[in-house]
């Protein structure tokens, strides 16, 4: 059963974890925040100290606070990025691992949370069905489903109307990952798990697995579950960049020894955040000299004789995908034990008792963990209109990587493909707060970017080569040849294009349609 909660209904009560104030009842919020996860806790806490005239709510769809880190429960999950340059430049990580696992990444954010007190403005089980703008009020309509997790059947439509959104709802669908379709995969007599539901009562100790794919998550789960399982196998149909970083960085440490906090850690966040942009410069520039680095490191930690060039040699430049670090060699540890390894090969079908591979090889496999990536879902698939007509977002450009051309008073959370989300993140929750303010100090309700260069070149958003990029370039927005639609994948240019430079430019309109 559904039914809609209109503005004459009796306000429902509260539960756990929603604003006391507020329920389900339709309202006017001067901002509305989508997704309670490591980008929607830091837009809560800009808002909140930065904005303290807005009204705002955190919609969550899921029943806790975490986004990625809550959802993802695999054995090993662990950030791909350093804690300094993923943790919030306003609350800086003050753990010793720089490469830190996901129960502490997960607990770093409800802390940040609950610092701050937005963890009273969640509303969860709250997913944002459609939003329409409506030109002549200047605000968003906004569609929402609240469930019950007790009784699926009592979903109730909330309505409610916003001056901005702000969408931190990640990149990624939530409710399944990308699954190929694997040939006779059903006649499998074993156990077929995926990184994103993993169960937590799955046994594989002693057991033989096969792990498919070559990402970070199959890099992270090969060395975890190889410390329990029989054996371990790494099945990639192509092989990725992978690098040894430390899991305890020693000079940011120190940095944040001899200064005093919060500086220490402001300091090793900005000394990591120019170290990984360096490396991602010196990469493109000189692919050669970064093969040569890495290939090195994968000769001194690798059993004499290794067959680097299959496994471990990609055929692309690195950074063309996203570069795989490990924590202290731990993957390979693994390989050189004898209780993991690596088999570069395509999948023919499945079998009763594991997977035939095109080579006539056949792995026998008693659970098979299908680390195959993620579906990219944008602002979490809601539907845009502006005045009841759709919006084809892949036909629209993206205006300094957080706004979309035509669509007024929506900001978008994307983080970087080649260091930290947060990083990003951060710089636009700055920058968002700086365009509230300036709309309300100047008497505008509306904000739009619009593009009047005909010169403008599109071209696709992220510059990953990446199969889960490339499956779902044609359902984004795309990026143009130059500022401000260009998206740089550049802390240090985005740092003074988002923190430092104007709200006003020639791409962004503001106006004040309709009466309050």
């Amino acid at each position: 059963m559904t039914a809609t909660i209109d503005a004459d209904a009796p306000v429902p009560s509260a539960r756990v974890g929603e604003s006391r104030d507020r329920a389900d009842h339709v309202e006017h919020l001067d901002v509305l925040i989508i997704g309670a996860g490591l980008s929607g806790i830091g837009a809560a806490h800009y808002i909140a100290t930065e904005c303290p005239w807005a009204s705002f709510a955190v919609f969550e769809a899921r029943g806790s606070i975490g986004g990625t880190w809550d959802l993802f429960r695999y054995p090993g999950i662990r950030s791909d990025s350093d804690m300094f340059t993923l943790g919030y430049s306003f609350r800086p990580w003050d753990g010793e691992k720089s490469i830190a696992d996901g129960e502490s990444i997960l607990n770093y954010i409800k802390a940040t949370a609950a610092e701050d007190g937005t963890d009273a403005k969640i509303r969860f089980h709250h997913r944002i069905l459609s939003a329409d703008w409506s030109t002549a009020d200047a605000q968003w309509r906004v569609t929402a489903e609240r469930m019950n997790p007790e009784d699926p059947e009592a979903t109730l439509v909330v309505q409610l109307t916003c001056g901005f959104i702000f969408s931190c709802a990640g990149y990624y669908r939530y409710d399944h990952g990308y699954e190929p379709e694997f040939e006779d995969i059903e006649k499998f007599d074993g156990t077929v798990v995926h990184p994103q539901h993993w169960p937590q009562d799955l046994d594989y100790e002693g057991k033989e697995v096969v792990v498919i794919g070559s990402g970070a998550t199959a890099i992270t789960l090969l060395p975890s579950m190889a410390k329990r399982a029989g054996h371990i196998t790494m099945l990639q149909r192509s092989p990725t960049y992978v690098m040894t970083l430390p899991e305890k960085n020693p000079l940011a440490n120190l940095m944040r020894r001899v200064i005093p906090a919060p500086r220490g850690g402001q300091a090793a966040r900005w000394w990591n955040a120019l170290v990984t942009q360096g490396m991602y410069q010196l990469s493109r520039r000189r692919p050669a000299l970064i093969k040569a680095i890495l290939r090195k490191g994968l000769e001194k930690q690798l059993p004499k004789g290794y067959d680097i060039d299959t496994h471990f040699t990609p055929r692309y430049n690195p950074w063309d995908q996203r570069l795989c670090v490990v924590p202290n060699g731990d993957l390979f540890k693994a390989i050189s034990n004898g209780s993991a390894s690596v088999v570069t090969d395509h999948i023919e079908r499945f079998t009763p008792t594991g997977i035939l591979l095109k080579s006539g090889t056949e792995l026998s496999a008693d659970v098979v963990v299908t680390a195959t990536g993620l579906e990219l879902l944008f602002i979490g698939g809601m539907e845009l209109t502006i005045d009841g007509e759709p919006i084809d977002l892949s036909s629209r450009l993206t205006y300094k990587g957080m706004m979309v051309e035509g669509v007024p008073n929506l900001a978008v959370a994307i983080g970087y493909t080649n260091a930290s989300w947060t990083l990003k993140c951060d710089l636009t929750c700055g920058y968002v707060t700086r365009l509230l303010n300036h709309m309300r100090n100047s008497g505008n309700r509306q904000c739009t970017p619009r593009n009047l260069d005909p010169e403008t070149v599109a071209k696709p958003l992220l510059d990953l080569t990446a199969g889960y990029t490339t499956r779902a370039a044609d359902r984004l927005p795309k990026q143009g040849s130059k500022f401000p639609w260009q998206v740089h994948q550049s802390y240090l240019r985005d740092y003074r294009a988002l923190k430092r430079s104007s709200i006003i430019d020639d791409a962004m309109q503001f106006t004040n349609p309709g009466k309050r």
